[in-house]
């Protein structure tokens, strides 16, 4: 059975940093290329950031490059996102996925899907 659980969320005050965590089970992690995801109060699923199956390759939305770094070890079978300079607008549920994708952008693009965790940045 594949899972997926994040950690590391919390809340931070505008400027502020958070490590998020997403441990997998239960899947062949090293195959899987690994996106994250955050979702607002009464808005879409929208994408974050993303990386390969072999760390090679990684992407980001607009707002979160230069701020944001994906990063993985396949023998933890664990994606990290490090979060830098947080802003209002970053709050929200992040969720980690695992897809079959090189590069995913898209949410229908991944198979398996954590339960989220909440990120709350106060100003």
């Amino acid at each position: 059975q594949m899972s997926l659980v994040e950690s590391g969320g919390g809340v931070v005050q505008v400027g502020g940093s958070l490590t998020l965590s997403c441990e997998a089970s239960g899947l062949p992690f090293r195959r899987f290329a690994m996106g994250w995801f955050r979702q607002a109060p009464g808005k879409e699923r929208e994408f974050v950031a993303q990386i390969s199956w072999d760390g090679v390759s990684d992407a980001y939305q607009d707002s979160a490059r230069g701020r944001f770094m994906v990063y993985r070890n396949n023998a933890k079978n664990t994606v990290y996102l490090r979060m830098n300079n947080l802003v209002p607008e970053d709050t929200g549920v992040y969720y980690c996925a695992a897809g079959m994708r090189y590069v995913a952008k898209r949410v229908e693009e991944y198979e398996t899907w954590g339960q989220g965790t909440q990120v709350t940045v106060s100003s």
